[in-house]
């Protein structure tokens, strides 16, 4: 990937990571002012080479719904994150809930093709439809994650 992409990559991230929390959150948490936080995500030339720094980061993620920028930096370098806000301590059987789902994983690639099938009518997916389909495909991965934990459990 290049540094440029990459950059931008990082920026919309630690934007997602931003919002998620709220501007006024982060910057409490961060102890950054408004226009410094925008300049962390900001997509302007003069902005290219300024990152939210790795603390921030980490105060912002613990606050945060979703860890987005380590999630980001670990899809860089190929490695899957296993997260889940409500992991279950009970013993059951797994065999329910691995059938749970391949129902939910058919359901969710299902949508994924609809909205895509529905971008590309026009031959250019939009910066609104490409929103749509990344929300469809994490959804889809969070499916796919929970699977994953179901069947390792199940291995135990």
């Amino acid at each position: 990937m290049k540094n440029s992409t990459l950059g931008r990559y990082l920026k919309k991230h630690t934007e997602l990571l931003v919002k998620d929390v709220g501007i006024e959150a982060a910057c409490e948490l961060t102890g950054k002012s408004k226009a410094t936080l925008g300049r962390y995500y900001s997509d302007y030339p003069e902005h290219e080479d300024r990152f939210i720094p790795v603390d921030a980061v980490a105060h912002l993620e613990e606050a945060a719904s979703y860890p987005h920028v380590t999630a980001a930096l670990a899809e860089l370098k190929g490695i899957t994150l296993n997260f889940e806000k409500s992991r279950r301590n009970s013993e059951e059987n797994t065999t329910g809930e691995v059938n749970a789902d391949v129902i939910a994983l058919s359901q969710r690639f299902a949508m994924l093709m609809s909205e895509y099938h529905q971008s590309i009518e026009d031959g250019v997916i939009s910066a609104n439809e490409a929103k749509r389909l990344l929300k469809e495909t994490q959804a889809l991965q969070q499916v796919l994650i929970g699977m994953k934990i179901h069947l390792e459990v199940g291995q135990d």
